[in-house]
């Protein structure tokens, strides 16, 4: 019997985990993939704490999973396929085992929305990005390419416009989905271009973004931007699938929880990007994690 397992191992799992060990808890972290998630496929993570020159995000994951390890927790790599989350005693089943435990946080993450067409997965990490507010600092003078056209497309594109030499948003439509008063602040944005009717065929480059070809959905005219980075702001996947009638979630399919992280099952906490919140950041999924641990281990000691 555990006291606690933690479904994800990202920054926001691994954070959970060092933070439940450190208590006396006795607790599994179990990932499907690779430890730290989204983050271990980051070039460079220049926004969390304590490094001053930024870190590789292959790096900054193996650090937290060593972390996390040396607290005594184990670190299980296998699918997770049910869950039986009501009751004292909560049941992960696995692709491997079944394991029980007192209580269990919730960190699957997000996976963003791709465009799925060519060039995207080969120049990820190397121009395309999902992150504007991770990696615009890299796009400093340069031109950049936003793909989307809801609030978020154009808030990153308010945050490009303040260090890129342009910013060229694209939208398959004519008009756009975001709220009138981001589109009015992006439209008094000089270095803003809106690219409308128009859709992504191609990212070019061999090791890094060197342009976008663009088709414009109305006319078939294909043309290519000279752009030097390209921010895929279609959205992203809550990796919720597994919780559907378990645990409350929202219309996008987040699970729902203040900052206390406590979700409407007791027992059950959830951490990271996979939470309603507003920022989806390395340092806000940290938190969570240490919140949760927290949470759970008040929650065991009062049993």
């Amino acid at each position: 019997m555990l006291d606690v397992i933690i479904i994800g191992g990202g920054p926001a799992g691994l954070s959970a985990a060092i933070y439940a060990e450190r208590a006396g808890l006795k607790t599994a972290v179990i990932e499907k993939a690779v430890a730290g998630g989204q983050i271990s496929q980051t070039h460079k993570l220049e926004n969390y704490l304590g490094f001053e020159n930024g870190i590789s995000g292959a790096d900054f994951a193996a650090a937290i999973l060593a972390q996390a390890k040396r607290f005594g927790g184990e670190f299980i790599l296998d699918e997770v396929t049910d869950l039986e989350l009501e009751g004292d005693v909560k049941k992960v089943i696995t692709k491997g085992a079944v394991y029980e435990t007192r209580s269990v946080i919730l960190a699957m993450g997000v996976s963003p929305r791709k465009l799925e067409i060519p060039g995207e997965q080969e120049l990820s990490g190397m121009g395309v990005s999902y992150c504007a507010t991770c990696d615009g600092a890299f796009f400093r003078g340069l031109p950049v390419a936003v793909v989307g056209g809801g609030d978020t497309a154009f808030e990153d594109a308010l945050y490009l416009s303040e260090m890129a030499s342009d910013v060229y948003l694209i939208h398959r439509r004519d008009a756009f989905r975001a709220q009138e008063y981001l589109v009015k602040l992006a439209e008094a944005r000089s270095n803003i271009h809106f690219v409308k009717e128009t859709v992504p065929v191609e990212i070019q480059g061999r090791f890094e973004v060197e342009g976008l070809k663009v088709r414009n959905v109305r006319t078939e005219e294909e043309s290519i931007l000279d752009v030097a980075g390209v921010f895929v702001a279609a959205g992203h996947i809550p990796g919720t699938d597994l919780l559907k009638g378990k645990v409350d979630l929202d219309s996008h399919g987040y699970v729902i929880a203040s900052e206390n992280t406590k979700t409407n099952i007791d027992n059950v906490f959830v951490a990271g990007d996979v939470r309603t919140k507003s920022l989806r950041q390395v340092v806000t999924a940290a938190s969570d994690g240490a919140i949760a641990a927290m949470e759970a281990h008040a929650n065991i000691k009062l049993k």
